[in-house]
């Protein structure tokens, strides 16, 4: 474990950095050029940059990038 002091302007930009990056992977995720063993570690990243982001971001600002668990199925 490893802690950290940040002050409210410092907070406010790994909000934003957090932010743009899940974006960008929702982004990417919805692209059929990508396979699908990419598309899963882009998932495991964003579970990663989401559990950051929950630790500093207010509840209403989380809402917004919850993902749901599907399953998906490969197309043969």
């Amino acid at each position: 474990m490893i802690g950290l002091l940040v002050d409210q302007k410092e907070v406010k930009e790994l909000e934003y950095l957090l932010k743009r990056e899940m974006d960008e992977i929702l982004f990417d995720v919805g692209d059929a050029r990508i396979d699908h063993i990419v598309k899963r570690a882009m998932e495991e990243r964003y579970q990663i940059l989401f559990r950051l982001f929950k630790r500093i971001a207010d509840p209403s600002d989380c809402s917004r990038y919850i993902r749901s668990k599907k399953v998906n199925s490969k197309k043969g």
